[in-house]
């Protein structure tokens, strides 16, 4: 191995641990939406796990229970595009700085 392919191993190595950690911090991380001007909130953890969905009494209509489901929909669907940005921010900060040669546009 030359030196060139040592020093583009050690730095995927370092890129590795950088996103194993990243991940980890991920899971305990979580990120809140709501719908229906808070009706309806949703909080997902970094690692995309839904892990509460909350609604408020006045939210549970029994005569307009579409309109629930659609909010519940809207919260969970936006709380996961918040922890997916989360996520991207989290793993393009954890490859930061390395340059691999032979590897453009890594993350």
């Amino acid at each position: 191995m030359n030196p060139q392919q040592a020093k583009a191993l050690k730095q995927l190595q370092q890129i590795q641990q950088k996103i194993a950690e990243a991940q980890e911090q991920l899971a305990h991380e979580t990120v809140e939406a709501s719908a229906g001007g808070g009706a309806v909130t949703a909080v997902v953890s970094g690692d995309l796990v839904v892990r509460e969905v909350r609604i408020k009494p006045e939210a549970a209509d029994l005569d307009d229970v579409e309109m629930l489901q659609d909010l519940v929909l809207a919260a969970v669907n936006e709380a996961l595009r918040a922890a997916h940005e989360l996520a991207q921010k989290k793993m393009n900060a954890a490859s930061a700085g390395f340059e691999v040669p032979g590897i453009p546009g890594l993350f």
